[in-house]
């Protein structure tokens, strides 16, 4: 799950050796029988939930763990340890019957040299400074200009009568983290003349750590301030003219990434279950939470599909399923928004939902799903028709079966967002990222009160030894379901 760039508005060796090599192995195929003699309907989502066991995926998440290790620690977007994680699951899914593909795009990858921010005077003084990501560098020896404060309110910086007109005309402006993208402050600061802009912390000890999707979205420098830091600096330019000067160098370096799509060889193609999950890491990690538990999880789930028949004439879904792994999903949800992008409208109307699995073993988890019908009233509004449909079947089977679960709203920090943007219904689960998990919660689902729901997010403590799999297993169960049901019949979307 990629990191929160913004706020809306109203992610022993030899065991584990043995573990990771069954996973290329071709499943075994069920004798055949004729579809007469056994009826799919209402049957297919029972025997997937029977089949896919944590046990089963558990050998995934050990292979990417060993990829992890043998490529620097980390299975990011561009690196070699993604594309052995690519290799890893599209030979799988080849051997599985499916027709598989990899689909190749560019990413850009930045190195900060400089970040710095200095604040002017008799006694001068450096702040902790992040550059963002993918912002435009400075000039050389740094960008001075005096500060000028963007208006604090509910959506602060977020709109034009947030910067007076003529008070931001070279200078750099400084503006609340909240309420909106850092795109959305960054436009907004430039439109009012702003030549470069200070994004300062609404909570916390740290810089804002913010950032864009590409090299093309940063128009003017920007970085990110502590909340102290940044509130200081506010009152003393309230209180009188500070000159700042901001030093930021950042190099883009193109790369080629992929994402790995697979498909049932049957089933109605106007009618198409699609399935995904983000397959790299950050760099900072091996990522088997972040995002090789979903990653496992639709691997088996599709191996046991193959298992049931998918891929024989006569045996086959009714409609066709189509699993996706998603690169450079940290990098912004660029894998699943290429994909959605280069579909055509025709395309795009034959993807009846799309399933979204990112972070389900977190080792401090609550059972999370996606808000499809904004009943929680927290955040963006509903999904598109159809999402909320997909919200109440997951529920239902886990109310089946005893587990607890809470909604989480569709904030677009996964790659559902680029399938909503297009009006295609969606849905899925997780399993909690940096949140904190609440004495409320702690009581329903077990855990620590106070900590985080996975204290090892993208970092290097993101490994096999770091897991629930008690929610892995349960989540699933919720894949197998979703994935059985969908395949066979989509009436309870309304279609």
């Amino acid at each position: 799950m990629r990191a929160l760039r913004h706020s809306h508005r109203r992610r022993s060796i030899p065991a584990l050796a043995a573990l990771a090599a069954a996973a290329v192995a071709a499943p075994v195929l069920l004798a055949a029988t004729p579809a007469a003699a056994r009826p799919r309907e209402g049957r297919l989502a029972e025997e997937l939930v029977s089949e896919v066991t944590a046990r089963g995926a558990y050998r995934h998440l050990a292979r990417f763990q060993q990829i992890a290790e043998a490529n620097g620690g980390n299975r990011a977007a561009g690196t070699p340890g993604h594309v052995a994680s690519a290799a890893y699951v599209h030979d799988a899914l080849k051997k599985a019957g499916y027709q598989v593909a990899y689909q190749d795009f560019d990413i850009f990858e930045a190195h900060t040299r400089t970040e710095r921010t200095t604040v002017l005077g008799a006694e001068p003084r450096e702040l902790p400074t992040a550059a963002f990501t993918f912002t435009k560098s400075t000039p050389a020896g740094g960008l001075t200009a005096p500060v000028a404060l963007a208006r604090v309110d509910e959506t602060p910086g977020c709109d034009a009568a947030d910067y007076p007109a003529g008070a931001f005309t070279g200078k750099i402006a400084l503006v609340k983290r909240g309420a909106c993208t850092f795109v959305e402050k960054q436009k907004a600061a430039a439109a009012a003349g702003a030549v470069g802009v200070i994004v300062y912390n609404h909570s916390g000890t740290t810089p804002v750590r913010g950032g864009f999707s590409s090299p093309a979205e940063g128009i003017i420098p920007s970085a990110g301030l502590t909340r102290a830091d940044g509130e200081a600096l506010a009152a003393a330019a309230a209180a009188g003219e500070v000159t700042v000067r901001l030093d930021l160098d950042q190099e883009h370096v193109k790369k080629t990434t992929r994402n790995v799509i697979a498909e049932t060889r049957g089933g109605r193609s106007d009618r198409v279950v699609t399935v995904g999950a983000h397959l790299d890491s950050v760099p900072e990690g091996p990522g088997v939470n972040d995002n090789g538990s979903g990653s496992a999880g639709l691997l088996e789930v599709a191996l046991k599909l193959a298992d049931e028949g998918a891929n024989r004439k006569g045996r086959g879904p009714a409609n066709k399923v189509r699993f996706a792994w998603w690169s450079a999903e940290e990098l912004g949800l660029l894998g699943s928004e290429h994909y959605v992008a280069q579909l055509s409208e025709r395309q795009r109307k034959d993807i009846a939902l799309y399933l979204n699995f990112d972070m389900i073993a977190s080792p401090n988890p609550v059972q999370f799903v996606y808000d499809g019908d904004d009943s929680d009233r927290v955040g963006e509004g509903a999904g598109p028709a159809g999402s909320a449909q997909i919200e109440a079947l997951i529920n239902g089977f886990l109310d089946k079966k005893g587990k607890p679960h809470e909604g989480s709203d569709f904030d677009g920090r996964s790659d559902y967002g680029p399938f909503i943007a297009h009006g295609i219904p969606a849905g899925g689960t997780f399993t909690g990222a940096e949140g904190v998990k609440t004495a409320e919660q702690a009581r329903r689902y077990g855990g620590t009160a106070g900590a985080p729901y996975d204290p090892n997010y993208h970092g290097a403590g993101d490994t096999l030894k770091n897991l629930d799999l008690k929610a892995f297993d349960t989540n699933l169960d919720v894949i197998a379901h979703a994935v059985g049901t969908y395949a066979q019949d989509l009436s309870s979307l309304g279609a």
